[in-house]
């Protein structure tokens, strides 16, 4: 019996043994062929004939059946789900649930934060899926108990402990001592995230930035300097009690206000309600550290994630006050920003109401007199779009909120600002049971500055000139007076981070310190660690007014911490011998005073040495100016703009409304455009059956069936030969 050819990878042999070639080819053979096949350029092919071809019947059991489509896409069709409709109460989140490609691309994400190194769906081992869908099903059968110590249903790649052969002590000390999140809690909470995330991020308010994607502290820098301008009066709110922990009941009712699943309701209640386990060691109990002569070096593990470098440690240490606090409520982990956002959403919607009630537009006002107060107006940068206050000015207000923290502008006489507080107050006594008084929510004028995310908001006044034409033609220029909103980072805040980093010491001539971290670390290394660490401060300054001076102060304060490390490391005694060496941005080497060498250079040029990487922005004409680019009114995330564009494209009302305005501009649809062009052909075809009966001249008709046919290319080669044929003549001729 004949078998069909199958494609298979041979490895081709040559003759000369010297030289062996390995190629991948596709040879067919038959039942019949040797096992041996000798070929005309001496080589033999080695295949296989199988005796029985029968194809493996598919495992029923195996988990990767499951999976009918990416994550991914499951993910991309919720948020698009959510964004199509997102007034209405969600109560099929349970299917969600059951849908194993989120809990592999949970999983993967985990293991992502747990390795170091993504690991493909392609690469995950099948003990592992087995174990993921009994995690799956656990969760779906309400099996599953957070916080678990010992029994789990699926482990970590790199966890290698045999939980049944430990020792009581061990046990007991896993059991009564602070642990690290389960790896199951994690993948669990990746998937509550995944599930509830589009469903509040549809629904949230656009005057939250923390705690969401595509939302930053640049964001709100931005939107203070486009929105706030004009301002008088500031209350500034210090809410972040609320991220250290509520009252499970509130957090369930702000849960259930958009979401009845009774399976995720349910999940979240566990994960607040069970007690997580921490120990405090008592001063007694802790053992006196030994000082080692000589410290080894730790070693990370294969599969250990590398830590955070210095400079990304030192920039972590700049974070303001705003951003310092995250939230962590019981085992919910990464799902605990989300669940703040969803209860102080709240006040959000609050204050939007607020918003509206307070605005009272004005007739004279130059900006802010429409009856809705959020038409597009002129630039709020220039003086002349910013009134002065009055009795008879527009009365408006505004609100950001930064995880905790808020920051209201009110444009009005003082005492609406002293009412509006004292609303807040009794908003957040009745709704999160949070006592505040006026001190923890001062009301302040903009000449005093006001502090926000260590950067400070302030009112300059300036006097511009003015240039109108008035009547007869006639040009008039005239001094104005107009304000400005100045969005300045804040120096004091600067020099205090610096301190706490034991960067510098001192106050008002802040004298730089050494960063004895770097000691063991070689020149062109510690250059590379404060050109990122200086590189991502110019960044984070990037929308102060007065960048170049702040990025300039930290490339002092790092060139002076560098120039006396090096100093003390390699006995130069002082930070002017180093830049004598080194010079100013600290690229010649240090060691054995090669810097000074001629010799270096010719050798650098040749490329025989190393070359170091002198410190950035050591001169303040180095520093990049101020991003003055403009932030759109009804700004929205680039991702929340696809959604959005999609859903819009989607909508066959939409595409009724394209087909329209182009018929109202006189363009055709492809559709139409086609019917036009058979329309034009069998008009041509009746034209030319018309001139086939008057046609006087063979010659004539022809060139106009051509012309009418649109194909006039041989009338075309005929003048070209013609007019050649010309040129000619007039070339000889000369």
């Amino acid at each position: 019996m004949h078998h069909r050819g199958i494609s298979i990878f041979t490895h081709r042999i040559l003759t000369n043994y010297n030289f062996v070639r390995t190629t991948t080819t596709f040879c067919y053979y038959s039942s019949h062929s040797n096992l041996l096949t000798p070929k005309p350029n001496g080589s033999r092919l080695f295949s296989f004939t199988p005796r029985h071809h029968h194809r493996a019947p598919p495992d029923p059991d195996d988990p990767s059946h499951l999976m009918k489509e990416d994550g991914v896409s499951v993910c991309s069709q919720m948020w698009i789900e959510n964004f199509r409709e997102p007034d209405k109460v969600v109560t099929n989140l349970s299917s969600y649930l059951r849908r194993f490609e989120l809990w592999v691309l949970a999983y993967q994400k985990v293991c992502a934060d747990e390795m170091g190194a993504y690991m493909p769906r392609s690469s995950i081992q099948r003990s592992a899926l087995e174990d993921l869908l009994a995690l799956r099903n656990a969760v779906l059968d309400s099996r599953f108990k957070w916080g678990a110590r010992l029994d789990f249903f699926i482990k970590s790649p790199k966890d290698k402990t045999d939980y049944g052969s430990l020792s009581k002590r061990k046990i007991r000390a896993i059991l009564t001592t602070t642990q690290p999140p389960a790896f199951q809690d994690r993948i669990v909470q990746e998937v509550l995230l995944m599930v509830l995330e589009p469903v509040y991020e549809a629904r949230f308010s656009q005057k939250s930035f923390a705690f969401r994607p595509g939302r930053n502290a640049h964001t709100v820098l931005r939107v203070v300097r486009r929105s706030f301008a004009g301002y008088l009066w500031y209350i500034k709110g210090d809410l972040s009690t609320i991220l250290d922990g509520m009252k499970v009941g509130m957090v369930i009712n702000a849960l259930m206000r958009d979401v009845r699943d009774k399976k995720v309701i349910d999940l979240v209640k566990s994960a607040l309600v069970t007690p997580v386990i921490t120990s405090k060691v008592d001063d007694g109990e802790k053992k006196k550290r030994v000082k080692r002569k000589h410290q080894k070096k730790r070693v990370l593990a294969e599969d250990e994630p590398k830590p955070d470098p210095y400079w990304l440690e030192t920039f972590f240490g700049f974070a303001p006050e705003e951003a310092e606090k995250h939230p962590s409520w019981g085992h919910c982990g990464i799902l605990s920003p989300l669940l703040a956002n969803v209860c102080l959403d709240e006040l959000d919607r609050w204050m939007e109401g607020k918003i509206k009630e307070f605005f009272l537009p004005s007739k004279s006002d130059v900006i802010w007199n429409s009856p809705e107060g959020e038409s597009e107006r002129g630039n709020t940068s220039w003086p002349e779009f910013v009134p002065t206050s009055g009795p008879d000015k527009t009365r408006k207000m505004d609100y950001v909120r930064y995880g905790g923290h808020i920051l209201i502008g009110v444009r009005g006489p003082r005492a609406d600002a002293a009412t509006l507080r004292k609303q807040l107050i009794e908003f957040c006594d009745q709704k999160y049971m949070l006592k505040l008084d006026n001190e923890s929510l001062p009301i302040e004028h903009i000449t005093k500055g006001i502090m926000f995310l260590d950067h400070v908001l302030c009112r300059r006044v300036v006097y511009p000139t003015l240039r109108y034409t008035a009547t007869g033609g006639k040009i008039i220029s005239e001094k104005g007076v107009g304000t400005l909103l100045s969005v300045t980072a804040s120096l004091k805040q600067c020099i205090k981070q610096f301190r706490k980093l034991n960067f510098l010491k001192g106050d008002r001539d802040p004298d730089p310190q050494p960063c004895f971290r770097m000691f063991h670390a070689t020149q062109a290394h510690s250059n590379a660690q404060m050109n990122k660490f200086l590189s991502t401060m110019v960044e984070w300054y990037r929308y102060a007014d007065n960048r170049k001076k702040i990025v300039n102060f930290c490339s002092y304060i790092i060139r002076g911490s560098l120039a006396k490390l090096y100093a003390a490391k390699y006995k130069l005694r002082s930070r002017a011998k180093v830049y004598k060496i080194g010079s100013r941005n600290l690229s010649r080497p240090l060691k054995e005073k090669k810097g000074q060498s001629p010799e270096y250079h010719n050798l650098l040029r040749m490329g025989l040495v190393e070359s170091i990487d002198g410190l950035h922005f050591t001169r303040m004409s180095l520093v990049p100016e101020t991003d003055y680019s403009p932030f759109p009114n009804n700004w929205r995330p680039d991702h929340e703009k696809a959604l959005l564009e999609y859903i819009r494209l989607e909508d066959p009302k939409s595409l009724e409304e394209q087909r329209s305005c182009i018929r109202e501009q006189g363009l055709v649809s492809p559709q139409d455009y086609i019917s036009m062009l058979v329309w034009n052909y069998k008009r041509n075809a009746i034209m030319l059956d018309q001139l086939s009966l008057f046609k006087s001249d063979g010659i004539n008709a022809v060139k106009d069936q051509q012309l009418l046919l649109g194909s006039n290319q041989e009338v075309h080669d005929n003048e070209t030969k013609e007019m050649e044929e010309n040129e000619g003549i007039h070339v000889a001729q000369m």
